[in-house]
């Protein structure tokens, strides 16, 4: 294979594997967030 298209795989993969890391880890972030709220707070989830 060329070298451009295995370095375009990489970094394709990458970007990928990245945002979908970072998606996760904003859910489980934002819903202990919201439950530390609760606990601590009294606050609503759905605010």
């Amino acid at each position: 294979m060329n070298i451009g298209v295995l370095i375009l795989i990489v970094v394709g993969g990458a970007c990928g594997g990245l945002s979908t890391l970072y998606i996760a880890v904003s859910l489980f972030g934002t819903l202990g967030f919201k439950i530390y709220r609760k606990i601590k707070y009294g606050i609503s989830l759905y605010n």
